[in-house]
């Protein structure tokens, strides 16, 4: 069985400095619905492209509601953005990711899924486009983004079926913004039962916490 599909790209411009990464984040946000590759650079095409090769000519920016299930189409959950996790900010070490300390920013600015059923799986693939803008600080060669992507059936008590972090690294250029994306592949989930999948969402989001190493076992002492 086919299930809804929807796909993302992004757009946003660049000038080094505190108040033009604030106008950017402007841009970010009032463009969101235009068209797809309007105006955008060669390298926006290009990921668009890919996008469309993957998801479908379907388009959902962040903040936009998805287009409507074709017919004969069940729906896939909604992407939406985890509260708190829509941008990832970087400062110098020790000092706080802002003002002239800095060092680059990161946003989702477009999404994506896609989900097929069978033998009582869905197996779903989330696209995450967005932006990585270097601050007054100076961004490093490479930066690495981290991200999760999650299954919740939402509710007063929201219940987690899948979560996983992923990681994108992006190497940055002398303009300082560089496009992103990454497609997770591999979310396997069962499918709900009655109309349970009414409150499922796809929740995605920068998750710093994920690029911390994870903390050693402690050795079992000998008595």
């Amino acid at each position: 069985m086919r299930l809804m599909r929807t796909i993302g790209a992004g757009l946003t411009g660049h000038l080094r400095g505190l108040m033009v990464l604030a106008i950017a984040g402007g841009v970010l946000s009032g463009c969101a619905g235009s068209d797809l590759f309007g105006g955008l650079s060669n390298s926006y095409a290009s990921i668009g492209d890919r996008f469309g090769q993957i998801f479908g000519s379907k388009s959902q920016a962040v903040g936009d509601a998805p287009p409507p299930a074709e017919q004969n189409e069940l729906s896939c959950p909604a992407v939406s953005i985890r509260p708190g996790a829509s941008t990832y900010a970087v400062g110098m070490p020790g000092k706080p990711a802002s003002g002239s300390d800095l060092r680059y920013q990161a946003t989702i600015v477009r999404t994506a899924r896609d989900c097929n059923l069978a033998d009582g799986q869905i197996t779903a693939r989330i696209g995450i486009q967005g932006r990585v803008i270097a601050g007054p600080a100076g961004a490093p060669a490479a930066v690495d983004v981290p991200l999760r992507v999650a299954v919740v059936q939402d509710g007063v008590t929201p219940k987690t079926i899948f979560t996983k972090p992923y990681q994108t690294n992006v190497s940055m250029t002398a303009d300082g913004s560089v496009v992103f994306s990454l497609v997770a592949e591999d979310v396997v989930y069962p499918v709900p039962v009655g109309n349970a999948g009414d409150s499922y969402v796809f929740y995605i989001g920068f998750d710093p916490q994920s690029l911390k190493p994870e903390p050693k076992p402690r050795a079992n002492r000998k008595k």
